[in-house]
């Protein structure tokens, strides 16, 4: 199957064109069919190419004369976004040069670029980035929103858990995922009004193709036990940073004590087997790729610091997403909601209360 172009800003990320034009070449070495519109410098990129010539022939470059900073905000690049290797990718998404865009770059400043260039699936009051978690069993966990509205009423919520349950869909093929709300408890009483009302809707949409059974406690959302937890960006963005960091601290704390004897060295050998599965198991790079959900396009956003294999995932995320018409998956799912919510009149938050992520 031909798929559409994808789009990649080269010049986003910790180590910015070498890293995503290698990650571009392995995702073309894995999957032939793939082929890129590279956003960027193009002195830098035609550099880049010159060690990946499998990749040369199935890209285009486009020049960009500038770059969205790490530290902008999302105000910022948006004023400045036409003529930015970031802006200019999410462009072409817009115009049907590319099926999707990927870039490593600013957070808040891609989502706040896409939302404004894409704008919204109808009946989606605002986008929610997704990211895919590990389990102790074998397919991920989906978890949004991770950091893009800071505050959120039910009605968001209820949105997000249909973008999430769709999506789910795609990656783990369950035509009914198992969906729940992140709370401090699994009671029914446990919870935020906006939390609790939530809850209420989604427990009535028994047309919905979700399985919906109330809450999920953070100390739950790797089990294996739930394909979608739903949160608002704020609180998500929170439980992330605390699993990545928990996940950090295990494999270090690993280490320290491999490193502390003869013997711990020696156990390191005979363990290594099972060590080497629990670092690939815990590497964000073979998670690498959250999605902007709810938007008229696919947009990925990569890790900062990801590797050319995190990148080369994420591709694979968005060259997925467009094979599987997520788009098109939301909407059916909205239309069989129907209008109740919707005609509730619930607040939704305003603008300011997105979060500049600070991720890179």
């Amino acid at each position: 199957m031909s798929l559409p172009r994808i789009a990649v800003d080269a010049m986003g990320g910790d180590e910015g064109v070498r890293v995503m034009v290698e990650g571009a070449a392995l995702a073309r070495r894995r999957h032939e069919k793939f082929s890129f519109l590279l956003m960027g410098d193009r002195a830098q990129i035609e550099r880049a190419l010159e060690s990946h010539p499998g990749l040369a022939g199935a890209a285009e470059i486009r020049h960009c004369e500038s770059v969205v900073e790490g530290e902008d905000k999302p105000s910022q690049a948006l004023r400045r976004a036409k003529g930015t290797s970031m802006g200019e990718a999410v462009a072409a998404v817009k115009r049907g040069e590319a099926g999707a865009a990927v870039s490593a770059g600013n957070t808040g400043a891609l989502m706040a670029i896409s939302k404004v260039a894409l704008r919204t699936l109808p009946g989606i009051d605002r986008p929610a980035l997704a990211a895919l978690l590990p389990t102790l069993e074998e397919q991920d966990v989906i978890m949004l929103d991770l950091g893009a509205n800071t505050e959120c009423d039910a009605r968001n919520l209820v949105q997000f858990a249909i973008m999430g349950a769709a999506y789910s869909r795609i990656v783990t093929g369950r035509p009914r995922p198992r969906v729940r709300l992140l709370n401090i408890g699994t009671e029914d009483i446990k919870g935020t009004g906006e939390v609790q009302e939530a809850a209420k809707h989604l427990r009535a949409a028994k047309t919905l193709a979700i399985d919906f059974d109330g809450f999920v406690e953070a100390d739950k959302i790797n089990r294996g036990d739930v394909d979608v937890v739903v949160t608002d960006g704020f609180s998500g963005n929170i439980a992330l940073k605390a699993i990545e960091g928990s996940a950090r601290f295990v494999t270090d704390l690993l280490k320290t004590a491999f490193r502390s004897s003869l013997r711990s060295k020696i156990g390191f050998l005979v363990s290594r087997p099972a060590t080497e599965l629990l670092r690939h198991h815990l590497d964000p790079n073979n998670h690498n790729g959250a999605v902007f959900l709810g938007l008229n396009g696919v947009v990925v956003k990569s890790h900062g610091s990801a590797t050319a294999n995190g990148v080369a995932n994420a591709v694979a995320v968005a060259a997925r997403l467009l094979e599987e018409d997520l788009t098109a998956r939301i909407g059916e799912d909205l239309a069989e909601l129907g209008d109740s919510l919707m005609a509730n009149g619930h607040r939704t938050p305003s603008d300011s209360s997105k979060i500049e992520s600070s991720a890179k």
